[in-house]
């Protein structure tokens, strides 16, 4: 009987032990700890403003393309794109968008030509990598929150959804900054180390992704009432703090974030029934937040 009545209990407690749970992607980022986030500086922001209403927020990767982001402080600061436009909208590609006047002289501090800022040393740097293999890179992950391939020797920006790069003609020290673009579809890669990338959008790609396609050659608006006008970029460091952004970004050295990646890799909430067991380097994007 005695025994009996263990074996009893033993099975009712399996019964009613519930299985560990299985967060999700979201959740743990939910769930982050304030030490896992860090504040974008104003320094390192842009403000886009459409007509019309709809802001769209820039940050700068310094670190990566100083030239070329030094050439866009200036003319942001110097109104190169207040009455400018998106001009360019590629299905599965990019948006691009340019100053009012394309023909009118650069201003003061504008280095012209640009150095080809496609990479930088590795020296210095500390790459967190992913688990997963990459075919573009002998290794991928992540640079101070920035995603990056890597060769052993030099370290580079990825072409990953919402990054934003400097539109250039065939010679690489062509781009100066004046007009921009923003990567809106399958992540393409094969512009890595061919361009200049000096961001992302942290806020307001929902304003950009959706816009009609163009039906020019490489998707430019062959219409310019087609065009959508932008009202003003405005550096955030120059703006009155009250109309400041405020957004924070998942330190990508934080365990919340090693967690993140894992599960990115390894989906085992509730709708999975196989996880894909790897990831690739764009489908982990760094989580970002309106500071609280």
């Amino acid at each position: 009987m005695r025994a009996y009545l263990f074996a009893t209990t033993l099975l009712a407690s399996s019964v009613m032990a519930a299985p560990p749970a299985i967060r999700s992607p979201g959740e743990i980022v939910a769930a982050a700890p304030a030490s896992a986030w860090q504040e974008i500086s104003p320094e390192n922001m842009l403000v886009m403003e459409l007509a019309g209403g709809g802001r769209v927020v820039i940050e700068l990767a310094p670190g990566f393309a100083p030239v070329h982001i030094a050439n866009i402080r200036a003319l942001v600061r110097d109104g190169w794109f207040d009455g400018g436009a998106i001009v360019r909208v590629q299905d599965n590609y990019v948006v691009q968008w340019a100053g009012r006047d394309e023909k009118r002289p650069m201003p003061a501090g504008v280095s012209v030509p640009a150095p080809a800022e496609y990479d930088r040393p590795l020296a210095g740097m500390k790459v967190q990598p992913i688990d997963s293999p990459d075919p573009y890179a002998a290794t991928a992950g992540f640079v101070d929150g920035w995603p990056v391939g890597s060769d052993g020797k030099q370290v580079w920006l990825a072409h990953c959804y919402s990054m934003v790069g400097v539109g250039r003609d065939m010679p690489p020290d062509t781009g100066s900054g004046a007009e921009l673009y923003a990567v809106i579809g399958q992540a393409p890669r094969h512009l890595d180390r061919n361009i200049a990338l000096v961001g992302r959008i942290v806020e307001g790609m929902e304003r950009l992704s959706p816009l009609p396609r163009g039906t020019g050659d490489l998707g430019f608006y062959t219409d310019p009432g087609q065009r959508v006008a932008i009202q003003r970029i405005r550096d955030a460091a120059d703006m009155p703090p009250a109309e400041r952004p405020r957004l924070q970004v998942m330190r990508t050295d934080s365990p919340a974030f090693t967690d993140y990646l894992s599960a990115r890799a390894n989906r085992r909430d509730a709708f999975f029934v196989r996880p894909a067991g790897g990831v690739d380097l764009c489908n982990a994007p760094v989580p970002v937040r309106s500071t609280p």
